[in-house]
């Protein structure tokens, strides 16, 4: 590492790495900050299945973006329309209509075209046929406005900035834990680090934060998401600890944002502390919309077709963060079992099956057998049979008269064999972060920018609240890690 560089970015993932491309656009000199070892790089964002929800007017936008799509796929796939309005909407409804409407915009308004800028450093892109498309009379159809995942997932996504970075000469520095950012009454002049057992300072004209959340920090996690969250897995990185967020607030950055929420999702129950990057994110369990979920109790305590699964899997972690021992069951049949993800058929996966409810119910570990066959039966009964089952679409297949009923997706549990899955809580990501102006600089606690500091990625609060449409995370950091380098590289070079 030299003393000085134009532009430092604090991260390794693709918030960070999309801050660096667009700095380096406009001549700055660019240091990447990674604390992870060259084995671990990426962040979070390589633990992901590299999903990115993108607003689209139809195939010939989808066509730009994957330019490679064969005129077989576009003749067999109904890839539909998900406009502007559209995803603006869902990210209204799931966030309750709290999130921070400037933000809104930006993400919604420059989802498409930060998607064909990445495309033009070297990011290729796919449809997600494996997850997000059901077959409907010999053609796939997708559901639930996400479309399009970064080629070879997460881990496909890291390589190929990694590899457009090298291309466009940016310096990336492993192992370097950025601990404090240097500044004075003029503002931020570059960062403390260190490497190797030795801390030194470098110097910057512009610092831009994109070192993710504080999920990966048992301490943090209790103090803002409350009592448990300690005993929360971690779906991704262990690297992403706060620092980011600890040195902004040190200097006068704004908090902002839904700090007491995050994104969490069902994951095996007997999976690792942290993410482990030869699984990837193959412990999470979201096909839960076509089975049921029970606790210790054997009851049931959300309703699992509330809607698409991109609309609940965030939210539903912490529902099962609080239930008794903070694990619950998953329970599917023969008749849904194709419709099953591939998370489910992976080796390591907490997994009984019984040719009976009730030999299943003995095999369900620590759940009280008598309450879960009560459950099924009282589940099963309320089944509103008369309406058919599609699982491309909300059918209003429902039961009735139940204390917590399923809105679609209803069927009796009563062909076997039987399947569950034991799961419990898997932080991905949380959703307090600082606040950002339209430029993506950092604003203090007196409402003004601090001049040379800007956020990107988990640390851009605001946007999320109690939940977030699936493939949002990524979209957000790619478009605000572009519009934070974008402003950086530019106020550094001026």
């Amino acid at each position: 590492m030299a003393s000085a560089y134009d532009v430092i970015v604090v991260g390794g993932g693709n918030a960070a790495l999309c801050a660096a491309l667009a700095a380096r656009e406009s001549g700055a000199s660019v240091l990447v900050l990674e604390c992870a070892p060259p084995g671990e790089r990426g962040g979070n964002s390589r633990f992901t299945a590299g999903a990115m929800r993108v607003a689209y007017d139809g195939i010939g936008d989808l066509a730009r973006l994957i330019p490679d799509l064969t005129d077989e796929e576009k003749a067999n796939t109904d890839f539909g329309v998900y406009g502007q309005d559209q995803f603006y909407d869902d990210l209204c409804r799931v966030t309750q209509y709290r999130t921070d409407p400037a933000l809104a915009e930006t993400l919604v308004g420059q989802s498409l075209e930060t998607m064909l800028w990445m495309r033009g450093k070297g990011v290729r892109f796919a449809p997600i046929y494996g997850r997000q498309a059901f077959k409907v009379d010999g053609k796939f159809k997708f559901w639930g406005g996400l479309t399009v995942e970064a080629w070879g997932g997460g881990p496909g996504l890291v390589d190929a900035l990694y590899a457009a970075a090298e291309r466009n000469a940016i310096e990336v520095a492993y192992a370097s834990r950025a601990i404090e950012l240097i500044h004075d009454d003029g503002g931020v002049r570059g960062v403390l680090v260190r490497a190797g057992g030795r801390t030194a300072p470098i110097a910057a004209r512009a610092v831009i934060l994109a070192a993710g959340g504080f999920e990966a920090n048992a301490e943090w996690r209790t103090r803002y998401l409350g009592p448990g969250w300690d005993l929360a897995k971690v779906r991704g990185t262990r690297f992403n600890t706060g620092d980011g967020l600890r040195m902004a607030l040190a200097i006068g950055a704004m908090p902002c944002g839904n700090w007491s929420g995050c994104h969490a999702v069902g994951w095996d129950r007997n999976a690792p502390e942290f993410g482990d990057l030869s699984v990837g994110d193959g412990f999470q369990k979201h096909s839960y919309p076509f089975g049921i979920i029970v606790n210790a109790r054997g009851r049931r305590f959300v309703d699992e077709g509330a809607d698409f699964r991109n609309y609940t899997y965030a939210k539903y972690g912490r529902a099962v963060l609080e239930q008794p021992g903070q694990f619950a069951w998953q329970v599917f049949d023969r008749k849904v079992a194709h419709l099953l993800r591939d998370e489910y058929r992976i080796k390591r996966v907490t997994r009984v099956t019984a040719a009976t409810l009730e030999e299943l119910a003995g095999k369900l570990e620590d759940v009280d057998a008598a309450g879960f066959l009560a459950e099924v039966g009282e589940f099963n009964a309320a089944v509103a049979t008369a309406t058919p089952f599609n699982p491309n679409v909300k059918d209003g297949r429902a039961t009735r008269g139940l204390k917590i009923d399923k809105s679609h997706w209803a069927n009796a549990l009563d062909t076997p064999p039987f399947e569950a899955y034991a799961i419990t809580c898997g932080i991905t990501f949380t959703f307090g972060g600082l606040r950002i102006d339209g430029n993506g600089a950092v604003i203090d606690t007196d409402g003004a920018p601090i001049a040379g500091l800007y956020a990107a990625g988990e640390m851009v609060g605001g946007l999320f609240y109690f939940n977030y449409p699936g493939g949002t995370g990524l979209m957000s950091g790619a478009v605000f890690g572009r519009l934070a380098g974008t402003s950086a590289g530019r106020a550094a070079r001026a």
